[in-house]
């Protein structure tokens, strides 16, 4: 999966992945209006109404980008309705040609992380069948159990021919109370760095880049510029773009040489952009196209960065 990732980073020219991350704040009033009419204020209305955002964000983004990244606390926290929006926004997303990376953060041992790889990246036996579950194409994964909690999601990623991207260096601010603690001399967040390029020797794709990758902040660049040659066989999940204070200028480091070997996702900066002042023209009436325009200008603003524009 990871070779199909990367050509369609570079059919795209975008090495963009939107986060699917709807939260009722973001969904504008005549949406929920409609969703709350049909299935009333309940969780199944709340559920109806982030399909339907979330059904028009794709409709007008697919073709920008090659892949999308949902969130899924954000569908967690209304049920089972929730829940069953999140699979069909993964159905509907892979149907538009795009990949999905289920940002899940799981992180547990033996037989129940081997339960949470099955859930999101494998199939269950039932009978005589074999069943994808949510059936992503990537999942983000808590390396903090260490070996016990990440094989599981190795083995089945190489049944399946999937992929990982494993929290090393997180762009929250609060990241360096643990990730930065010094061992042996260097900082804590290295030592994971060379596990994730170690067990990635086990799953590489044809393109010289491995299905284990890892998330780096975005705003954390000089950690990332040291991260990138600590692994130059892992694509790099970088979070932290827009609306966490990264911009272009900030991604340099994450790339290699070939400009590859990164993607950067922004989540509320587009899917929520019509709340932003740079895109009141559209209105809440034209959400979804203020989120194509975000898209287009993060676009430009990563090639201005290398010097492209």
């Amino acid at each position: 999966m990871i070779d199909q990732l990367i050509k369609l980073i570079v059919s795209t020219g975008a090495p963009i992945v939107v986060g699917l991350d709807p939260m009722m704040k973001f969904i504008p009033e005549h949406i929920q209006k409609a969703a709350f009419e049909e299935k009333g204020e309940t969780l199944e209305g709340a559920a109806e109404a982030v399909w339907l955002f979330n059904k028009e964000i794709i409709d007008n983004i697919y073709d920008l980008i090659p892949a999308v990244k949902p969130q899924i606390a954000m569908y967690e926290q209304f049920g089972i309705p929730g829940l069953a929006v999140f699979q069909r926004t993964v159905n509907y997303c892979k149907e538009k040609g795009l990949i999905v990376i289920g940002d899940i953060k799981r992180g547990d041992i033996g037989s129940t992380s081997a339960a949470y790889a099955t859930a999101h990246l494998g199939r269950v036996q039932v009978g005589e069948n074999l069943c994808a579950g949510f059936d992503e194409d990537f999942v983000t994964v808590n390396p903090y159990f260490g070996i016990d909690g990440v094989q599981p999601f190795i083995d089945v990623c190489k049944e399946e021919k999937k992929g990982l991207f494993l929290l090393v260096k997180t762009s929250n601010p609060s990241s360096g109370e643990f990730q930065d603690r010094l061992i042996d001399g260097r900082p804590l967040y290295e030592h994971v760095g060379e596990k994730v390029a170690a067990w990635g020797e086990q799953m590489m794709g044809t393109e010289g880049y491995s299905y284990v990758g890892a998330v780096v902040g975005a705003t954390y660049p000089e950690q990332g510029k040291v991260l990138r040659k600590l692994m130059p066989h892992s694509f790099i999940l970088v979070p932290g773009y827009g609306a966490q204070g990264a911009s272009g200028k900030d991604l340099v480091q994450f790339f290699d040489a070939q400009g590859l070997g990164a993607i950067v996702n922004s989540s509320r900066g587009i899917i929520a952009a019509y709340q932003n002042e740079k895109y009141q023209k559209f209105g809440a009436e034209h959400f979804a196209e203020a989120s194509r325009q975000a898209v287009i200008d993060m676009r430009e603003d990563i090639d201005a960065a290398f010097g492209k524009r």
